[in-house]
């Protein structure tokens, strides 16, 4: 049910989408273009813009309704939550540890402390 609303809540917002770029804005837009004015001719003059703004009405109303009830229709399996809030629940985090060289333990840059390098030349 979950991923139904999921793939109607992505149907909804393409044609939202296409709905706004159709509406005719301060320069035109495309609604004085689309099907070659055929939209002025077929709906009227006045009745596409009408149209067009009912449209978003009522794709955008759909599109929130269907946002705020996807929230309660998942279920168990598709909240998991955060996986991160999981491990640590099971204590399943293995924090990394720092290890501090101890005073004098000095390391050379690359190489881990406590391991000694002898000189080539035996030195």
């Amino acid at each position: 049910m979950f991923a139904f609303i999921v793939v109607i809540i992505a149907i909804i917002a393409v044609l939202l989408t296409l709905v706004v770029l159709l509406q005719s804005g301060k320069g035109g837009g495309l609604a004085g273009i689309a099907s070659g004015g055929a939209t002025t001719q077929i709906l009227g003059s006045r009745q596409a813009p009408d149209f067009l703004e009912k449209a978003t009405w009522t794709l955008a109303t759909a599109f929130i309704v269907l946002c705020i009830l996807s929230n309660f229709i998942i279920g168990p399996d598709n909240g998991a939550g955060s996986v991160i809030q999981q491990q640590g629940a099971a204590g399943q985090v293995d924090a990394p540890v720092l290890q501090i060289p101890a005073e004098g333990d000095t390391a050379p840059a690359g190489e881990p402390a406590g391991e000694t390098t002898t000189p080539p030349d035996g030195q």
